[in-house]
């Protein structure tokens, strides 16, 4: 083989691994995108503009930090987990947070984390996924006071 042919595979082989490398980033991007909140803009005021006339856009209530999470149905019905603001790993680990005996639930299986005055749920890339409402959690989703999620045979849901 020439000294042409072999330098032409190395630039190819090189261009091949930076796009697998921007692939890889790019969905990492997009499964990490998390729900923003609209945010309100409050039109300013001219000089000849009548107040009366000017709407006035009411501010956005800050919702308490949902505080415990309580598991409803399955082997662990009943148990609750005081929150205190902190992450919560939830899987069959032993160094989970909530430690679910189930086979249908991975070691790592989801994180619930908190962001702001929301709770957010992942999963960590579990074998059987992660159910939010019946809907299979495809990425991270905040997750309401009241809303049944399902991992293997528990269902849990936050409590403010």
């Amino acid at each position: 083989m020439s000294e042409l042919a072999i330098t032409a595979l190395r630039f190819g082989l090189l261009a091949l691994l930076w796009i697998f490398v921007f692939s890889v980033i790019g969905s990492q991007g997009r499964s990490l995108q998390i729900a923003r909140p609209a945010r309100l803009t409050r039109r300013k005021a001219k000089k000849d503009d009548d107040p009366a006339e000017t709407p006035e856009v009411a501010p956005v209530p800050q919702r308490a930090l949902a505080s415990r999470l309580i598991v409803t149905e399955g082997p662990l019905t009943g148990r609750t987990i005081d929150l205190g603001g902190q992450p919560l790993l939830i899987g069959r680990a032993q160094d989970a947070g909530l430690v679910l005996e189930d086979d249908y639930a991975s070691g790592r299986h989801a994180r619930l984390f908190p962001q702001g005055s929301r709770w957010f749920l992942e999963d960590l890339g579990s074998t059987n996924g992660t159910f939010v409402q019946g809907e299979q959690l495809t990425r991270t989703m905040p997750i309401d006071p009241g809303t049944a999620v399902r991992i293997g045979k528990t269902v849990m849901e936050l409590k403010a």
